[in-house]
């Protein structure tokens, strides 16, 4: 494991900024600068979401399961700064390609509708428990779109929401939300009761050579420390991790 700070991160690191910058200007051409989009563009969100009972019920599985879910930052811990310790739960499918054994065995219909998705990269159920505030970020990467299935939110909603960019959204049990994560944007649940989403990245569509630079640039990220570390910590909680080739995009 190639640590968080030290010398070795950091030159990959700094490499990999540039690359990424690079390319994400190359998307910004092709694609231009949109916020939020509806789910209906994505053929793909109604068969999702027709099944989100199902994906629910996992959800409370997991949930009621007494091994606790982890931390984002006992996963990730580049995580921990935009987070207070043991407030952001989550459990992995899939990261950057890496299939997480354990968690697909547990949720077998989420997952089924996960491998259904095209050019599905990374995906899990992530949790805010109560009293959260995710501060304000970015994404690490403009080739990829992120997708939320809201499974379980709190009454009231008022209280519940992300912002993206200059726009707030709030979560709607059933629906989902489709965002580009390179804005700035921040969550928080600021009531008494749990919020838990499908969290789903899948790439963009963009056309050829684009799209399999794209495709290029994602396995790229999936070497790199940051993931591989994340793999690591995955592999050390749950088990064997395995290699798994990214859905087609249409």
């Amino acid at each position: 494991m190639i640590r968080k700070g030290s010398i070795p991160y950091r030159m990959i690191a700094g490499a990999g900024l540039v690359l990424i910058r690079a390319f994400e200007w190359m998307i910004r051409r092709q694609s231009g600068d949109r916020v939020f989009y509806e789910s209906r563009e994505f053929p793909w969100t109604s068969r999702v979401e027709a099944g989100w009972k199902d994906i629910r019920q996992e959800l409370e599985q997991v949930l009621a399961a007494p091994r606790p879910v982890p931390s984002f930052e006992s996963v990730s811990e580049e995580q921990a700064r935009i987070v207070q310790p043991e407030h952001w739960k989550t459990f992995f499918f899939y990261a950057y390609g890496h299939r997480v054994d354990d968690g697909c065995a547990r949720c077998p219909k989420t997952v089924a509708l996960l491998d259904s998705i095209p050019g599905m990269t990374t995906a899990m159920f992530s949790i805010l428990t109560p009293g959260t505030r995710i501060a304000p970020h970015r994404g690490p990467f403009k080739g990829v779109l992120r997708y939320h299935l809201a499974l379980i939110v709190p009454a009231d909603g008022e209280r519940c929401a992300i912002r993206v960019g200059g726009e707030g959204r709030r979560w709607r049990e059933g629906e989902g939300l489709v965002f580009d994560d390179t804005y700035e944007h921040e969550a928080w649940n600021e009531t008494d009761e749990v919020r838990g989403v499908l969290f789903v990245d899948f790439l963009r569509k963009l056309p050829f050579p684009l799209s399999a630079l794209n495709r290029g640039m994602i396995h790229l990220i999936g070497a790199s420390p940051f993931v591989q570390n994340m793999v690591e910590n995955l592999n050390r909680m749950n088990g064997r991790i395995a290699d798994a080739p990214l859905p087609l995009a249409s």
